[in-house]
C-alpha cells in the first residue's frame, strides 16, 4: 500500500511518524474528565515533559527519566501515547507497563486500548493479539504488555525496549522489580525507562532514585512537575475572598495568580480536614499530593526540615545586588567517602554562590587540594573555612604548606562559640544560617536543586538544656536513603557562618557579574 502513496501522503505520514505532538492531536483519543472522547491535545505539563525527554534522547541516545509529580495532569497519558506512537511505527519495539495494583493496571491499559480502537485505520497496524494484558502487532513484531507490581517476578525473562513504571513510590516489592523488570531493558540506543509517581514520603526506591538524580549521582535525570503548570488547576475566587497570610506568602513565593491561589486554598482545605490540619496554611498532605517544589513532594506529617523549604525557594528566586562591601568567605566541605563529594561555595553578605558553587567528585586529596587552591587564587577570599571533621585536616595542612594563610579548619563536633544556645559547632553554624535565610531582608543563593535538597535535609531538636541539636549526617543518610548521600552543599554554606570575618580594608570586593540585572541563574 505504501508504494501507491502520493508524495503528499508520504510527507503527511512522515510528519505523523516524526512528530508526537502532531500525531497525538490527529490520531489518539482520550476520555476526558467529563466522559467525552476527544483528541489528545498535549497540555502545558505534557509539552514540557515532552521537551525534556526529547532533549535527553537527543543528548544520550536513550531515555532514563524520573518524574515526581502532582496528581492528575496526564503524565501516564503522555507516557502511554509516547509508547503507542513508537510501537506502531517501529519494528521489534516492545513496551511494558508496570503499575502498583490491579485496578491501576486495568485503567492504564484501557487507555492504550482506546488509543488503538480510535486510531485512524490507515495509521492503525494489524493486531494479532488484543486482550486485557497485551496488544501485539504481528506485522511489526512489536506491542504492549502490562503487569502489576504485586507479583515479585513480573517482567523477568523479557527483552523490553520501552518501560513505563507508574506510581513507583507505591510498588510493593519495589527492590525486586528494579532488579528484574528494569534489567530487561538493555543499555542500547533507542531504549526508554520512564518512572513516574506522586511521592509517598521519604525512603524507598523511588525517593532514593530521585535524590540521586537531584544530586546528579545516578543514571537517571529528573523533571519535576509542579501543580501550577497545569492550567486546569484554577478557580475564580469570590469577590469577597481574602487569602490568609500564609497563603499570601505562598502565592508570592510561587508567583501564582488569584485563580491559582484560590484553587490551591480550596483543595488544601479538603485535604486539611482529612489530615486534621488548618485551612489557613498549606498542610503536609496538600504539599505531598500537589507539590510546588520537589522538597514539598518528599515529606511526611512527622518530619519538618530545620530550614523551611519555602525560605530556600525564595532565596533561589531572589536577587541581591552585591555591593562589594561585605567580606568574601569560602565554605568547603571535604568528602568523607561513601558517596560524599567535596563542595565549595562562597558567601558575601546576603548573597551566596555568586562566584563559586562547585562540586568536586574525587577521592584524591592532592587533586582536591589543588582545585581548592585554584579557587582561592582566583577569588582571593577574606577567609576560607574547611571542615576538618574527616579528611579535611590533610587538605588544610597541604594548603598551608603551600602558603595559604587566610584559612581555618573547623571541627563540626567542637564546642560552639555560644555553648548555651548550641550543642556543638555544627549546630551553631546551621543555626546562624537558618537566621540568615529567615531574615526579612532576604538572601540570594543559586537556583540549584541539589543545593536546596542539602539545605533542607537535616531536622533539629532541642536537648534537655534547651540547646539546638542538628540531625547527624549518618542519621540523615538512614532516613533519606543512600541515594541522597550527605548534605555537602548545606554544610559548605553553613561553614561560611563559622566565625565573624572582617573584610580586608585594602581591597574592595568586585561584583560577581557585570550583568546582575539580568541574572542567568534565574528561572524564566
Amino acid at each position: 500500500m505504501s508504494a501507491n502513496l502520493s508524495k503528499r501522503e508520504r510527507a503527511v505520514r512522515q510528519k505523523l511518524k516524526n512528530d508526537l505532538v502532531h500525531y497525538a492531536a490527529r490520531c489518539l483519543k482520550i476520555r476526558t474528565k467529563t466522559g467525552q472522547i476527544a483528541p489528545l491535545m498535549l497540555n502545558t505539563p505534557q509539552r514540557r515533559l515532552h521537551r525534556a525527554i526529547e532533549d535527553q534522547r537527543a543528548r544520550t541516545g536513550k531515555v532514563r527519566m524520573l518524574i515526581p509529580k502532582s496528581r492528575q495532569w496526564g503524565c501516564s497519558t503522555y507516557v502511554e501515547a509516547r509508547a503507542y506512537h513508537q510501537v506502531t511505527h517501529d519494528f521489534g519495539k516492545r513496551a511494558f507497563i508496570l503499575t502498583p495494583a490491579q485496578d491501576s493496571t486495568e485503567a492504564v491499559f484501557e487507555m492504550v486500548q482506546r488509543f488503538h480502537a480510535h486510531c485512524p485505520s490507515l495509521m492503525r497496524p494489524h493486531a494479532s493479539r488484543a486482550n486485557a494484558r497485551s496488544l501485539y502487532f504481528d506485522r511489526l513484531d512489536s506491542g504492549f504488555e502490562v503487569g502489576t507490581a504485586g507479583a515479585k517476578t513480573v517482567g523477568r525473562g523479557r527483552t523490553i525496549q520501552l518501560f513505563h513504571g507508574s506510581e513507583v513510590a507505591y510498588w510493593p516489592n519495589a527492590e525486586s522489580h528494579m532488579a528484574g523488570a528494569l534489567e530487561a531493558v538493555p543499555e542500547e540506543a533507542g531504549t526508554e525507562i520512564i518512572l513516574e509517581s506522586t511521592a509517598n514520603g521519604v525512603g524507598g526506591v523511588f525517593h532514593d532514585l530521585c535524590m540521586a538524580a537531584v544530586k546528579k549521582t545516578g543514571p537517571y535525570e529528573l523533571i519535576f512537575v509542579p501543580w501550577f503548570w497545569h492550567t486546569g488547576y484554577r478557580s475564580s475566587p469570590p469577590e469577597d475572598w481574602r487569602a490568609p497570610e500564609a497563603w499570601r506568602d505562598y502565592t508570592r513565593l510561587h508567583s501564582l495568580n488569584a485563580a491559582q491561589a484560590y484553587w490551591a486554598w480550596r483543595k488544601n482545605g479538603f485535604l486539611a480536614q482529612a489530615s486534621g490540619a488548618s485551612w489557613d496554611e498549606p498542610c503536609w498532605l496538600f504539599m505531598q499530593e500537589y507539590p510546588a517544589t520537589i522538597e514539598e513532594a518528599f515529606q511526611h506529617s512527622g518530619r519538618t526540615a530545620f530550614i523551611r523549604p519555602e525560605l530556600v525557594t525564595a532565596a533561589r528566586r531572589n536577587i541581591v545586588v552585591d555591593s562589594g562591601h561585605a567580606p568574601l568567605i569560602l565554605g568547603i566541605d571535604i568528602a568523607r567517602g561513601g558517596g560524599d563529594k567535596t563542595r565549595i561555595i562562597d558567601r558575601a553578605g546576603r548573597a551566596a554562590g555568586q562566584r563559586v558553587n562547585l562540586t568536586i567528585d574525587s577521592d584524591d586529596l592532592m587533586e582536591v587540594s589543588g582545585l581548592i587552591g585554584r579557587e582561592i587564587d582566583r577569588l582571593k577570599p577574606d577567609m576560607t573555612f574547611v571542615d576538618v571533621t574527616g579528611l579535611g585536616a590533610g587538605v588544610v595542612d597541604r594548603l598551608k604548606e603551600r602558603g595559604y594563610r587566610k584559612m581555618r579548619g573547623i571541627n563540626f563536633g567542637s564546642r560552639a562559640l555560644e555553648p548555651e544556645r548550641f550543642a556543638n559547632k555544627r549546630a551553631e553554624m546551621w543555626g546562624l544560617m537558618s537566621e540568615w535565610f529567615a531574615d526579612p531582608g532576604g538572601c540570594d543563593i543559586p537556583d540549584d536543586n541539589a543545593l536546596q535538597a542539602d539545605i533542607c535535609a537535616p531536622t533539629a531538636k532541642f536537648d534537655s538544656n534547651s540547646r539546638l541539636v542538628l540531625e547527624s549526617k549518618d542519621d540523615i543518610k538512614k532516613r533519606l536513603g543512600q541515594g541522597f548521600g550527605s548534605p555537602d552543599g548545606g554544610d559548605a554554606l553553613a561553614l561560611t557562618f563559622a566565625e565573624t570575618v572582617r573584610k580586608d580594608r585594602g581591597r574592595r570586593l568586585q561584583p560577581a557579574s557585570a550583568e546582575l540585572a539580568v541574572d542567568p541563574r534565574r528561572r524564566p
